[in-house]
């Protein structure tokens, strides 16, 4: 089986500094903002990306975590992690932009299970979503406004997304 490395730790950082910086373009008005990150290493992201939001515009930046385990329309199928909890910031969704993030966008079902969610919790008034790697493969009409690499890959390969808060270690691979 064979990996090979296509992010590096700086070559992450890098990438998500460009993406915070998007997100301030597409919405200056950070004060309706809040990140929603895809447990588990969207959380992550999310959490790095509020705080370069933070260093760009000086403004804190509200957060939280959106678990979709039990909005999957492949449950059935088992193999997924036990949920964790949602947690939304204080004075949650309502009217607001709401940018989701995920460290790889597939085919799609994660966010629709997300979008399902969201519906549960409040009416934002947009829905962005912002990911690490785009592979490409898309099993609904779903795309990302925000993407660090665009990955082609073939179906049998896995991206695998390393972070030094999950994993000891920072590095997305290729693995066969």
């Amino acid at each position: 089986m064979g990996t090979r490395a296509v992010l590096t730790g700086s070559d992450i950082e890098r990438t998500l500094r460009r993406i915070a910086h998007e997100i301030v373009e597409a919405v200056p008005d950070t004060d309706s903002l809040v990140l929603l990150g895809i447990p588990t290493r969207g959380a992550v992201l999310a959490s790095r990306l509020a705080t370069l939001i933070e260093d760009i515009t000086g403004e804190a930046i509200r957060q939280g975590v959106l678990d979709v385990t039990m909005y999957r329309d492949d449950l059935q199928r088992g193999g997924h992690r036990t949920p964790a909890p949602t947690s939304l910031p204080d004075g949650g969704i309502d009217d607001r932009v709401c940018v989701l993030v995920d460290d790889v966008l597939f085919s799609g079902r994660t966010v629709r299970a997300a979008l399902d969610a969201l519906t549960n919790l409040g009416r934002p008034r947009a829905v962005k979503l912002a990911v690490l790697i785009d592979r490409g493969h898309r099993e609904l009409p779903i795309r990302a406004d925000h993407v660090g690499k665009n990955l082609p890959s073939a179906v049998n390969e896995r991206i695998t997304v390393k972070l030094q808060e999950t994993d000891g270690s920072e590095e997305v691979q290729v693995v066969a």
